[in-house]
This record gives C-alpha cells, sequence and structure tokens, in this order.
C-alpha cells in the first residue's frame, strides 16, 4: 500500500511494544469454529440502526439485515433482496418482486408486507426517506413477493433513496418490529442478514458475537461493496472492543485479533513496520469531519453566536489533529465533498478564513456573557477526540466558557438525541464525521436540513426554505440546474450555520496478512472475508 510516515517508526513502534495487553482476554477457548475477530471503532450499545445514524450501530445492522437494492463499488444501484424492479409509463407506479429464499432469522419468510413497513419506518427518521416519503401516495402488499410504492408525483431518486449505502440505511426488518415507534428502539433484533445476533453473548463494553446464518442465500453475483453475493465464512465474528489503542495495535500484532477498523493516526508507522500486517484504504472518497451546534439552546440559538463558531474554524489545525500526515488530508470548503459533481464554495468565508477577533465581536453582539457551553467529547474514537479538543482551545480563545464532558461516543449518541437544556443534561456541540456517499448531494446529507425539531438531524436547526430547495434539488434531473440548486442550499445552509465542516481525511484499516477478501467501500462489511 501507499507509504504514510516513516519519520516515527522507529520511536513509535519501541514504545507501543513496551505496552502490555494489561490481561485483556480476546481470544476465545479454542473450538472447532471459524472465528474472525475485529477490534471496532466504537463500542455498540444502541442496536436499531433506523433509530440512531451512529455508524458503529449502521455496521451492525449490516451484519444482520439485508436491503432490497444496494450500491455497487462503482455507486451504480443494484437489486439485493429484490428479484426485479419496474415503473408505470407515468413514473408513479413503482413495482418490486422480491426474491426467492429469504427468510428471517427466527424462520419466517420474508414478505412485501414486512418490506412495505420497513419503509415506512425508514422514511420517519432518514433525509433521503423523508423526502420520498413526502412523494408517496400509497404503499401495497399486492401479495407474498410484490410490493408496490405509489407517489404523488414522478420523483428520480426512488431506487437511490432505497439502495443508500449509509444512514440511515433502509433495513428490513419484520413487520412486527418495523411497527415500533421510529423514535424508540425495536426491542430485538431479528433481521435477514448472513449473520445473527448473538444476544445473549452481547456485552457492551466489551465484545459483540455473530453467528453464521446458515439459511441466508446470497446473490450469484461477486460482491461489490454493499451489493452482489453476502458469502458469509466464518461461524462466528466477534467485534472486540478495546478503548485503549496501543493495546488493539499489540493484539492484532500478536495474531489475538485479526482486523482493525481504525488504527490511531500515531500508531500507523508500527503497524506498517509489523511482521504479518496489512494497511490498506478502503474508502479512498475520505470522511469529512463535522461542528454541529445546538440551535434550540441558549448562545447557539442565536446565529451570530453560531457564525463566531464559523470564525474560530482552521481546518487545516483540525485536519492535523486527526490524521496528522498532510498526505492524508485535505481542506476544503464544500458540504458536497471536494472533487465531486456539486462541490461549490458557497457562503464558505468564514469556515475557511480564521478570525478570533470577528468571533468575539459577534459573540458580544449575540449577548453572550460568560455562561457555560457544553461540548461533549468522545474519548474513545481516535478521528473525533482530537478535534474536540481543538475545538475546546478555540473557543476558549474566543472567550467562551467551555465545560468539555468526556464520554464514550456511545454515551454520546444516545446524549446528543436529548433536547433538554445543557443545564440538565443536554448539550451545545458535539464534533462526528461522515463518509462520502452520506454527503455527495443535499437529499443525502442530512447535515443541511432545515427540518426542525420534526426532521432535521441533532441539533435541530430549521428553516423552511432550504427544505424547498432540497424538494427542488430531488425533482431535477439536470445536472446543470442541480448543481445550482446545490450552491443556493450550501450557501443558505452556511448562512443559518446547520453545521461547520472542518476538512475530509482517509485512514487506511489494518488486517492480518492471512486475511483476504476484504471488500472495498466506505463502510466495513464482514461478508466475503476469508482467513488462511
Amino acid at each position: 500500500m501507499a507509504h504514510f510516515s516513516k519519520a516515527l517508526k522507529g520511536a513509535a513502534a519501541a514504545a507501543v511494544l513496551l505496552v502490555p495487553l494489561m490481561g485483556t482476554a480476546l481470544v476465545s477457548e479454542a473450538s472447532a469454529e471459524s472465528v474472525l475477530r475485529a477490534k471496532v471503532h466504537a463500542d455498540l450499545k444502541n442496536i436499531d440502526p433506523i433509530w440512531t445514524t451512529a455508524y458503529i450501530t449502521r455496521n451492525h445492522g449490516y451484519m444482520v439485515y439485508d436491503t432490497l437494492f444496494a450500491l455497487d463499488a462503482d455507486f451504480n444501484v443494484q437489486p439485493q433482496m429484490a428479484e426485479s424492479h419496474s415503473v408505470s409509463d407515468d413514473g408513479l407506479v413503482h413495482t418490486i418482486t422480491l426474491r426467492d429464499g429469504l427468510k428471517w432469522h427466527d424462520g419466517a419468510p420474508v414478505t412485501a408486507e414486512d418490506c412495505v413497513a420497513s419503509i415506512a419506518r425508514w422514511g420517519k427518521r432518514d433525509g433521503m426517506g423523508q423526502q420520498l416519503m413526502a412523494k408517496v401516495d400509497k404503499m401495497e402488499a399486492v401479495d407474498d413477493k410484490t410490493l408496490t410504492i405509489t407517489l404523488t408525483e414522478p420523483w428520480g431518486l426512488v431506487l437511490q433513496a432505497l439502495g443508500k449505502m449509509s444512514s440511515n440505511v433502509p433495513f428490513m426488518m419484520p413487520k412486527r418490529l418495523a411497527e415500533t415507534d421510529a423514535f424508540e428502539q425495536v426491542p430485538e433484533v431479528i433481521g435477514s442478514g448472513p449473520y445473527k445476533f448473538v444476544k445473549d453473548e452481547w456485552t457492551p463494553g466489551s465484545k459483540v458475537v455473530y453467528a453464521k446464518n446458515d439459511d441466508y442465500v446470497p446473490r450469484s453475483e461477486p460482491a461489490s461493496a454493499a451489493a452482489g453475493g453476502k458469502v458469509a465464512h466464518f461461524d462466528r465474528v466477534e467485534w472486540v472492543y478495546i478503548p485503549d489503542d496501543n493495546t488493539a495495535v499489540n493484539a492484532l500484532i500478536s495474531g489475538e485479533i485479526d482486523y482493525v477498523e481504525n488504527p490511531q493516526p500515531d500508531l500507523i508507522p508500527v503497524l506498517e513496520a509489523a511482521d504479518g500486517v496489512k494497511l490498506e484504504v478502503i474508502n479512498p472518497q475520505g470522511s469529512q469531519g463535522w461542528v454541529r451546534l445546538n440551535h434550540l439552546h441558549p448562545p447557539f440559538d442565536n446565529v451570530k453566536a453560531r457564525h463566531a463558531m464559523q470564525w474560530i474554524v482552521d481546518q487545516e489545525t483540525y485536519l492535523r489533529a486527526i490524521v496528522g500526515d498532510p498526505k492524508l488530508f485535505t481542506t476544503c470548503a464544500t458540504m458536497y465533498i471536494c472533487d465531486t459533481p456539486l462541490a461549490t464554495a458557497a457562503g464558505s468565508e468564514r469556515i475557511m478564513t480564521k478570525d478570533i477577533d470577528k468571533a468575539k465581536a459577534l459573540l458580544k453582539e449575540a449577548g453572550y456573557n460568560g455562561e457555560p457551553v457544553v461540548l461533549m467529547h468522545p474519548t474513545d474514537v481516535p478521528t473525533l477526540s482530537p478535534p474536540t479538543l481543538v475545538t475546546a482551545q478555540l473557543m476558549r480563545e474566543a472567550g467562551i466558557n467551555v465545560e468539555v464532558q468526556a464520554m464514550d461516543w456511545s454515551t454520546l449518541t444516545s446524549r446528543r438525541a436529548e433536547k433538554k437544556s445543557p443545564a440538565d443534561g443536554g448539550w451545545n456541540v458535539f464534533h462526528t464525521s461522515w463518509i462520502s456517499p452520506d454527503l455527495l448531494n443535499p437529499v443525502a446529507n442530512i447535515g443541511v436540513s432545515g427540518g426542525c425539531e420534526e426532521k432535521a438531524w441533532f441539533g435541530w436547526p430549521c428553516d423552511e426554505k432550504i427544505e424547498q430547495m432540497r424538494e427542488e434539488f430531488a425533482a431535477e434531473t439536470d445536472l446543470g440546474k442541480q448543481q445550482k440548486i446545490a450552491e443556493e442550499i450550501q450557501a443558505r445552509a452556511n448562512e443559518l450555520v446547520t453545521y461547520i465542516p472542518i476538512g475530509q481525511y482517509t485512514l487506511p484499516i489494518a488486517y492480518r496478512d492471512n486475511v483476504s477478501g476484504v471488500i472495498k467501500a466506505p463502510v466495513p462489511f464482514f461478508w466475503n472475508i476469508e482467513k488462511n
């Protein structure tokens, strides 16, 4: 693979290899079962990928659920659970037929009614789902294997929405679970995907176990990103949660685990130097970091205070804190990922030009008077913890009384849903990041939404004009007109400060050299992988 950094290799390797495993029990008792052990980026505490957009829960969703359609490596939509799809001549009626052999993990057959209920629930939470459901007249199960989606007017993104790769993924669930309130978590994990969730062996803070679904019938096509044949080569996949990165790296080098999803950037030289370890970039399009503000409570209920936060941003400082090596990052003014058709710098002056004095002046105009501002700090995610500390320092430079509250990522993903005041357990600011497929246009990018408390993502920006323009974008088929609308949306989103992008970066995964079949995709998939 490409060279990452050689300068610190010797010293870093010597330092990390002195760190003991601290008694972490990572190896199960010997058995005849084939097992893949992967260190994942966060602890799994929330198990409903419709209820939350957290990537650890999305990844869990891909283990146990399946989708009607999926994106391949070229970002083309392909059938997955669907056998066929057709559209009426007037563009209003989409007919989807399920393929044979689909079963839920409890043995019941997958039916069209299950899929109708699943789409409806997903459509209440996901940004593209909300746009789709606004155009739906009715959804019906014609028979056990056939469903129809009837629109009020033609909408060109139906398959792109049903086949979206990342959060919220439209995973199919049994009807009895899909009828759960979309704003509450499902009480049980029953999917139809290649692995089953072993609830009895799930230990939050330690391990998640998945068992091979022997009833799963993969598609015949080769695996390609989220599409194609999902062949489970292991009897068990164990996700181990190891908060200490040195411990995780030692475990990989010694062969106690097989795969590390997100090695800490500082430790990449160690992994480069280690025998028996491979590094590979599986998501060349990279990720975009965010600062997300809470619009419901002071001081960021005032747009001038939000503008002040834009003026404190220094993307290069953030990116150096996240990944270090300039070859792995790029400063970027667009909300839609640089070097893509919709990329634009519209409205980006404040986020691309740091000016602490202007930030101070705007905070004064907003009436800020030193009240505590709660910044949630996810200490266990290497790509989110460092930029959070950067934000804390920049806010202090601007005269903001920052209260940094440390927590793990899973706790943060639960707390960010709280709308109560920061003093009562709510929040003001947090960092997150999103992979490129989630951001390529203003319909997919939930961060630009002005959908208020009912439809916007956590932070709850509210702007009717943005929502109107997002609908216009979804209805438009001409690229030139789409680009103009996307530019206008970004300009308004930057004025409203729906979120603050802090640049793009790319990181590798690490795995043992006896592991093969790792799929190149923005999401880590655990089918197709084998171990010699």
